[in-house]
């Protein structure tokens, strides 16, 4: 047992230093400024994925539109994760139609998809980035194991190197929005003189609770 958790240990040290590489930093450069470009504009993020990745779209909504680090106003974001709107889609249409289907509902043109895949291989994805670009929103996406047919459809794009294991490809995804949520939120504070200083969070969240 112990082997394996060293084992284990290191790999996923591994996985995560392929953060600093070059293509991961012009990545989370990238989108960070396309993320801060949708908010100047007046538009929000829609963002997927399947299973444990649709559970890290909702983390990345809610850290959004909640706090990460520091006070700040809310930003809207929204994780295509509804149980009513997916079991109807899939029913009445396809489980291959639920995030178009929703793209479709909630997507404006001064909107960014993101799209989480560490396969590459989700047809719901591919159908949703289509119409998000069919409709004019920017696209995103993370993805590993080559890309698998998502590959080169999304205007941004970040492929984990290596891992073919989907929980350290996963693991990778979460560190990179984790650094994209720091990046935005420290913009939107900068650029609205909202309180930076984490020790006047009380102070902030009684005026922002009460304006």
């Amino acid at each position: 047992m112990s082997k394996l958790i060293k084992s284990s240990a290191k790999e996923a040290i591994e996985a995560i230093q392929t953060l600093s590489s070059e293509s991961c930093l012009d990545f989370l450069e990238s989108l960070s400024e396309m993320i801060a470009q949708t908010y100047a504009l007046g538009g929000k993020l829609l963002i997927a994925g399947n299973g444990g990745s649709l559970c890290d779209a909702m983390h990345f909504a809610e850290e959004l539109t909640g706090f990460f680090r520091a006070p700040r106003c809310a930003l809207p974001a929204i994780a295509l994760a509804d149980p009513g709107h997916m079991s109807c889609v899939a029913n009445d249409l396809s489980f291959d139609a639920v995030f178009a289907r929703g793209i479709e509902a909630h997507g404006k043109r001064e909107d960014l998809f993101i799209a989480l895949s560490t396969s590459g291989q989700s047809n719901n994805l591919v159908l949703a980035l289509l119409k998000a670009k069919k409709l004019g929103l920017k696209t995103a996406a993370f993805l590993g194991r080559g890309g698998g047919k998502t590959k080169g459809i999304a205007d941004l794009e970040w492929i984990v190197p290596h891992f073919g294991h989907s929980d350290r490809i996963q693991e990778v995804h979460m560190a990179a929005i984790h650094i994209v949520i720091e990046q935005v939120e420290s913009r939107v504070i900068k650029e609205s003189g909202q309180i930076e200083n984490l020790d006047r969070r009380d102070e902030a969240k009684d005026r922002i609770l009460h304006h």
